[in-house]
Order: structure tokens, then C-alpha cells, then sequence
């Protein structure tokens, strides 16, 4: 995954559509190939690490490591730690990430509708 430098006009044009933008924030952070699929199978309830990699076998474990971090940073994915050994590590929606749902759902039914006039 590359990461736009935070002095590329790329970076100053999103910032600025952003700030602008409601749509255009929410984008950026659940955007992508990644984060809206995690966020999907995280409706259901808290996965730990291996069992969201086996839910999507195509992702390496490299980027989804990096897609749980930038979730986590934007609140949007919480991470809790067990004291065990060996650790146990659980992910879940935060509050903010469970008011997804109803858009992960409807971006569902989009899809199917659109999939079947193709």
C-alpha cells in the first residue's frame, strides 16, 4: 500500500476535499479494498487476528495488520488485549463503527442490484 507524502499536491487535494466534504471523509477512512470488508464481517461481533485472515484469504497479513491499525486510529475499530499466555487479541466495532451497519447493509443491496445488470 502506498502512502501519499504528506507534501504531494495529491495529499493537499484530498485534505482540502476532506475538510470540505463530509462524504469525501468518510471515504477516506473506510474507504478502499480493505476497510469496508473488515468492517463487514466485524458486524457480527469480535474476531481475533487469524480468524479475520481466514474470513479474507487474499489479504496478506501485512495489510491487514495495516488496514486494523487505521481503523483503530480513526476509532472506528477497537482492539482489546488479554492478559494471557499466549496474549489474546480481539477486534471489535467501536461505537462510532457500529453506526456502519445500516450503510455496510445498504451498500450491500446497492451492490447485488447493480451486480445483476451486469
Amino acid at each position: 500500500m502506498s502512502k501519499i507524502k504528506e507534501t504531494s499536491t495529491n495529499f493537499a487535494n484530498k485534505q482540502a476535499l476532506a475538510d470540505e466534504c463530509p462524504e469525501a471523509y468518510a471515504a477516506n477512512i473506510i474507504g478502499g479494498q480493505w476497510a469496508l470488508v473488515i468492517c463487514s464481517w466485524l458486524i457480527s461481533g469480535k474476531l481475533r487476528f487469524g480468524e479475520l485472515k481466514k474470513k479474507l484469504p487474499n489479504i496478506t497479513e501485512r495489510m491487514l495488520t495495516l488496514q486494523l491499525r487505521k481503523l483503530e486510529e480513526n476509532k472506528i475499530v477497537k482492539r482489546t488485549i488479554y492478559a494471557e499466555v499466549p496474549p489474546r487479541v480481539e477486534y471489535e466495532l467501536s461505537p462510532i463503527g457500529y453506526e456502519l451497519k445500516p450503510i455496510i447493509k445498504q451498500l450491500e443491496k446497492w451492490g447485488e442490484k447493480h451486480k445483476s445488470l451486469t
